[in-house]
């Protein structure tokens, strides 16, 4: 049963990048102890993993059993509900992974797919399945994006020599996971300072990826209108948030494709509590927080950020204003330290990735 599932998982990752503010599904379709079909949820707006899994198969499903990884839906949205297909099939089991924390679906799916008598069977590789839709969860949940906080440092905390170079301190596969999370999230955000020092274009460079919507973080209005991310608002969205008001400071902005977002000021800064729950009804579901030090304390401050991905290489730098991943004000003790949880380490050649997940989490919904 676990292996069937597995097969879901495999293809559910398919979609990832693809499919949000959707879930990445996988379904995986079994009789007489052989895999009979196959599908998973490829796009936004095409079919779901369990329609995409009956049209592949090629004999009847009368009988067989359909493993999939989140509880089937039930409602009309982009697709018809997939428990209509389900029972149309003449599909006798379902064994479903996650529950799906939708108020449309939540339990519905699974009720209605019993009272019309067939064979549920829950949670098997619930963890699993949980943990590879995290961001629709916990936007489904909160309505604001999933933020994670990414950032590369040497081994004694440095994100740059005291000269600011910063070029490169992780190796090429860690640049190149970088760049898988540009594609596997919707958005990429960093703060006004990096966007003058360095014109990043912010795009995924990965062949047959998609580019996320970029974020600058600008108080003042101070983007140049000739840097990378200006130039390019028409091809890439581009989003600007800042506490300017004035409209024909504004205007040159919108003027090349960009869409500006007037936030009120906190702390001196853009009130990020505001901009994240105006990101979530642009139906942005998450964030990839690519910000210098002061937009990295901010975020973490406002406590929109859940996840941090810090990328470590064997180097030491030193320096005592070199600059590190996280700056501000900071906590007054340890005691205050913002605590991460559930780590994992992941090897990327000589550097290290430690990704962990934030708590608590005081992000209130919008």
């Amino acid at each position: 049963m676990e292996n069937y599932m597995k097969r879901a998982l495999e293809l559910a990752k398919k979609g990832c990048g693809w499919v949000s503010p959707n879930p990445m599904v996988g379904a995986v379709i079994v009789k007489d102890g052989q895999i009979i079909g196959e599908g998973y949820h490829a796009k936004y707006g095409e079919l779901h993993a369990e329609r995409a899994a009956l049209k592949s198969c090629t004999q009847s499903v009368t009988g067989a059993t359909m493993y999939v990884t989140l509880e089937p839906c039930c409602h009309h949205g982009k697709q018809p509900p997939c428990v209509d297909a389900i029972l149309q099939s003449g599909i006798s089991t379902v064994v479903i992974g996650s529950s799906d924390p939708n108020p449309l679906v939540s339990g519905k799916g699974i009720k209605i797919l019993r009272e019309n008598g067939v064979n549920i069977i829950e949670h098997v590789l619930k963890n699993e399945c949980n943990a590879l839709n995290e961001v629709f969860f916990h936007f489904i949940r909160t309505k604001t994006p999933f933020v994670v906080m990414k950032y590369a440092m040497t081994i004694d905390g440095k994100i740059a020599a005291y000269t600011g170079a910063s070029k490169w301190i992780t190796g090429e596969t860690a640049r190149n996971h970088v760049q898988e999370q540009r594609h596997r999230y919707s958005a990429i955000m960093v703060g006004v300072g990096t966007v003058l020092a360095d014109d990043p274009l912010l795009t995924c460079r990965i062949p047959n990826s998609k580019n996320p919507i970029r974020i600058i973080c600008d108080t003042k209005l101070r983007t140049l209108l000739t840097s990378q991310v200006v130039t390019t608002a028409k091809q890439i969205k581009t989003i600007i948030a800042t506490c300017e008001t004035e409209k024909n400071k504004i205007l040159p902005y919108e003027n090349t494709g960009c869409v500006v977002i007037s936030v009120k000021e906190a702390n001196g800064h853009v009130d990020l509590k505001e901009l994240i729950c105006k990101l979530g009804q642009m139906q942005i579901d998450s964030i990839l927080l690519e910000g210098g030090g002061t937009l990295n304390w901010s975020a973490l401050e406002s406590g929109i950020v859940q996840k941090v991905q810090a990328y470590i290489a064997p180097k030491l730098l030193g320096g005592q204003t070199a600059k590190t991943p996280i700056e501000g004000i900071g906590v007054k003790t340890p005691d205050d330290a913002f605590i991460l949880n559930n780590s994992k380490i992941i090897h990327l050649s000589d550097d290290i990735l430690i990704e962990s997940e934030v708590l608590p989490n005081v992000h209130r919904n919008c």
